[in-house]
């Protein structure tokens, strides 16, 4: 009897997701309206979500966290052995990189750059199936919910569209996908066939990566030849920090910026520009248009300047010969 009790409460306490994501209401609702707007089948639907699993990890890691600390963050991407792995892989899809340059406007080391923070060159492109980990953002992590059922959505879309079994497709804890790490919903809209085999493959072909990525930055307005950031220090006074507010979009001109006590070498392509300060735990540098361009990539100025610095480096790393 003792025995018999415990089971029941232990049943009683089980949470919703024991049940089998198919048998919930608010996936039956997401099914039908898949199927009343893009013509799924769904008995097909139901089965497919009959066999999806929950990713405990996802939701742990999806939660908000403390920013790491700027120094700590950059040290993780830009060191020796990224710079060394970046500059074996732009030597490896020279051609396609150099393609991707004349195409889109990007230059390699920025593309090369994105990889490496990204992935690590494609090494760490993910290990969860991604209709798991987006199924379960998409229902059981109410703050963002209305974001990864579109995800979802979309993830659904691009396996029928491409033929895909959708749990083959493997990706990180928020469903990014492949080598150039794109939710679902860029994939459809910025990823290319590069290499011209007929299909996209951002998880296998480095070269789609490449293009996919040159693609998305021009789309969202890269402009080709410009830089990116300038480093600053501050010279005098505090006027510049009230323009250090966090914002990344390059609202204020560039001589009124150096003029609010910054010091900046500032090259005569930039001098009519515009620009914001980012202050990076006392690492100040003045985000251009193209910041601002990688930052709907990821949106955080940190990210931002990760790329940049090692952008930065695997130039140096090429002209050099290393």
């Amino acid at each position: 009897m003792k025995r018999l009790l415990a089971w029941l409460a232990i049943a009683v306490s089980l949470p919703a997701f024991a049940q089998t994501y198919d048998q919930r209401p608010d996936v039956r609702a997401f099914i039908d309206d898949m199927a009343a707007r893009h013509g799924f089948l769904s008995e097909e639907l139901r089965a497919t979500f009959a066999q999806v699993q929950r990713v405990e990890p996802a939701l742990q890691s999806i939660q908000p966290s403390q920013q790491p600390a700027w120094a700590d963050f950059r040290a993780q991407f830009v060191n020796d052995k990224r710079i060394a792995a970046g500059l074996d892989f732009w030597r490896a899809n020279r051609r396609s990189l150099a393609r991707a340059e004349r195409d889109y406007g990007v230059a390699p080391e920025f593309i090369v750059a994105i990889i490496g923070v990204e992935t690590y060159y494609g090494r760490h492109a993910g290990r969860w199936r991604v209709i798991d980990a987006l199924t379960t953002l998409a229902f059981d992590y109410p703050a963002r919910a209305r974001f990864f059922r579109s995800e979802l959505e979309q993830y659904l879309l691009f396996a029928r569209d491409d033929g895909v079994d959708v749990f083959s497709v493997k990706g990180s804890y928020a469903g990014a996908i492949g080598i150039p790490q794109f939710m679902p919903g860029s994939a459809r809209r910025y990823a290319v066939d590069f290499d011209g085999d007929g299909h996209i493959d951002l998880r296998g072909s480095a070269a789609d990566a490449i293009g996919s990525i040159g693609n998305f930055l021009r789309r969202h307005g890269w402009r080709a030849g410009e830089a990116v950031q300038l480093r600053v220090t501050a010279t005098s006074g505090d006027a510049w920090r009230a323009y250090a507010d966090g914002n990344v979009q390059p609202a204020h001109p560039v001589a009124e910026l150096v003029q609010s006590g910054l010091a900046a070498d500032v090259p005569p392509e930039a001098a009519s520009a515009r620009a914001a300060v980012v202050n990076l735990e006392g690492d100040l540098r003045l985000g251009l248009h193209n910041f601002y361009v990688i930052t709907r990539y990821n949106r955080s100025a940190l990210y931002a300047a990760a790329v940049a610095d090692l952008a930065q480096a695997l130039k140096a790393g090429q002209s050099a010969g290393r």
